[in-house]
C-alpha cells in the first residue's frame, strides 16, 4: 500500500544579477508562478553577476551566505528591492539587508572577506555562459532559454505554457 509519488517539480532556473533592475521587475512574475504552481515548480535562483554592476558579485556571495543562514530567497528579494541603493552605496547595503532580516551580519562580513561562496557564484556564472546566458534575467525551463533582459512582456505566460506541458508529460 504505497501512494504513488507525486511527480517531480518542474525546475525553473532564473539567472539573476542582484543589482539588476530588470531582475527586480521579474519578481512579480516569479511570485505569480509560485502562487499558480505551488510545489509543482522549483524556482532556483542562479547567479549571473554582470561586469557593469560593480556590487553584483559581492551581492551574489551575500545571497549564498543568506542561504546558508536559512533565508536565501527572502534575502535575494529584499536586495532586489534595493538595486539603486546597492549601486550607489555598495556593500553596506548587503549587511544592512542581512540585519533587517535578522541574519548574522558579522558572519556576512566575514563571508565576503574570506570568499567562502566565490566558487558557487563562479560555477553558476560559468554554467550560464556555457548555455548562452548573456544578460539578466534569463530563464531556463525544460530545454528552453528565455531572455527577460530585453522584455518581460509575455514571459510569464510562456513559462506557464512550458511548465504545464512538462507537468502533463509526467502525469
Amino acid at each position: 500500500m504505497s501512494d504513488s509519488p507525486s511527480p517531480a517539480p518542474v525546475v525553473l532556473d532564473v539567472w539573476c544579477d542582484l543589482q539588476c533592475p530588470d531582475c527586480h521587475t521579474a519578481l512579480g512574475d516569479l511570485n505569480a508562478l509560485r502562487a499558480h504552481f505551488g510545489d509543482r515548480i522549483d524556482i532556483r535562483l542562479r547567479h549571473f553577476p554582470l561586469e557593469k554592476n560593480k556590487h553584483a558579485f559581492a551581492a551574489a556571495q551575500a545571497a549564498e551566505e543568506a542561504l546558508a543562514q536559512g533565508k536565501g530567497m527572502p534575502y535575494a528579494e529584499a536586495l532586489l528591492a534595493r538595486t539603486s541603493e546597492l549601486k550607489d552605496e555598495g556593500e553596506p547595503v548587503l549587511l544592512d539587508t542581512a540585519r533587517r532580516l535578522g541574519l548574522d551580519a558579522d558572519e556576512f562580513d566575514t563571508a565576503l572577506v574570506d570568499g567562502r561562496h566565490i566558487l558557487i557564484v563562479d560555477a553558476d556564472q560559468a554554467e550560464g555562459k556555457a548555455i548562452g546566458v548573456t544578460g539578466t534575467p534569463t530563464y531556463v525551463i525544460g530545454d528552453e532559454r528565455l531572455d527577460g533582459g530585453k522584455s518581460q512582456e509575455g514571459l510569464r505566460e510562456r513559462i506557464t505554457e512550458i511548465a504545464e506541458r512538462l507537468l502533463a508529460r509526467q502525469g
